[in-house]
């Protein structure tokens, strides 16, 4: 009996290392997945996905009947300002994830009363807009996601040209 329990213990520390470290870096890898998949317009740029299909799925298991706007963002150079148009009469929603795939930050077109807005992510210490809504990030780099509900795939070209007034950009000289 006494002879297993070396290899038993040793077995269970290399388990709990194995574990320890697929918890601490399987969700920053994710992340990076995620934003070159999303990022087609590049970093701080937000781009306009086409709807998904069987053939075309950017993330794991996109919703047909959403149309889905991304900002994949880097604070490294500074705060990033998002600018979100709600689309009239439908339903949208603004995420931000940090690099650990943790969400910071939620709102939808109910809780903004329908009308534009603007978030500035920003690292700790990092200066910001004056009067600007500040979201704090604890990593350089992220997701915004805009989610936006369609009652029928059809009508996307229609809803197209106001999906598109929503951006995203660095906050250059943000004083």
């Amino acid at each position: 009996m006494r002879r297993w329990l070396g290899p038993t213990l040793l077995g269970l520390l290399v388990a709990a290392a194995t574990a320890w470290a697929a918890i601490a870096h399987i969700p920053y890898a994710l992340m990076n997945v995620a934003m070159d998949r999303l990022g087609q317009g590049g970093i701080n740029t937000m781009s306009y996905g086409n709807l998904a299909t069987p053939e075309r799925q950017p993330v794991v298991r996109p919703s047909p009947d959403l149309a889905y706007s991304s900002c994949p963002y880097d604070l490294s150079k500074g705060p990033v300002a998002i600018d979100v148009t709600p689309v009239p009469g439908r339903y949208s929603s603004l995420s931000i994830f940090d690099a650990a795939t943790d969400v910071i930050f939620v709102r939808n077109d109910v809780e903004a009363a329908g009308k534009p807005y603007r978030i500035i992510v920003a690292r700790e210490g990092q200066a910001v807009p004056a009067g600007a809504e500040i979201v704090r990030a604890n990593h350089d780099r992220g997701i915004a996601l805009i989610r936006l509900l369609l009652k029928d795939p059809t009508e996307i070209s229609a809803l197209d040209g106001v999906r598109r007034q929503s951006s995203c950009r660095t906050v250059i000289n943000p004083k």
